[in-house]
């Protein structure tokens, strides 16, 4: 495999994690962990993220980079954007998270925390339908999100403005988010209840 061909497939991978790949990734596209430094000075293809994750210079950047650079930290294929984090992506309310909220499955709740991020291990594994991609991102669903935020105490305002937004972009119905607090405790119903009524 010639330097092209290395190139294509790295920006392949890269491509479907927003423009992030890992040194594992980048040894099995053909690239040795000496050339990886190389590329990663100044001027080079790529750029030194955290340990062990590099992001192509030419990707285009997005106002979630952070996120994405959280998400693949953790591991892509566990981890996936929710809480506040998921809000921000979404667009819904003005809530600006301090850090950035994955949800691991709890198998994992032994793993160390990268800084500026929060993981969270629900009870019950997320189902399918619980999880979108969003800016590329694997995300928790609108309904999950709400529902998640506000059990996890995010400023009642924020979740207000969130529910409002969701529903009048028909990003989900009354009925969905109804449904989707069933199994959640009376108090979280009786909000949901509340702000959809309003």
């Amino acid at each position: 495999m010639n330097d092209q061909d290395r190139w294509e497939v790295l920006g392949r991978v890269a491509e479907s994690q927003a423009g992030y790949v890992t040194t594992k990734q980048a040894e099995q596209a053909g690239f040795h962990r000496n050339a990886l430094r190389h590329h990663a000075r100044e001027g080079g293809r790529l750029e030194r993220v955290g340990r062990g994750l590099y992001r192509l210079r030419f990707y285009p950047s997005s106002p979630f980079d952070q996120v994405a650079a959280a998400w693949m930290l953790a591991g892509s294929e566990i981890a996936i954007v929710s809480h506040e984090s998921a809000l921000e992506l979404y667009d819904l309310s003005d809530v600006i998270p301090s850090k950035v909220h994955l949800t691991l499955p709890r198998r994992y709740r032994h793993r160390k925390t990268p800084v500026g991020v929060r993981f969270h291990y629900p009870r019950e594994p997320l189902a399918d339908g619980d999880v979108r991609r969003v800016h590329g991102l694997p995300t928790t669903s609108v309904e999950r999100t709400i529902l998640d935020s506000l059990e996890a105490g995010t400023q009642p305002e924020q979740i207000e403005m969130a529910v409002h937004q969701a529903v009048d972009r028909v990003l989900t119905t009354p009925k969905r988010l109804r449904a989707a607090a069933e199994p959640c405790a009376a108090t979280v119903r009786s909000t949901i209840d509340r702000l959809l009524g309003e």
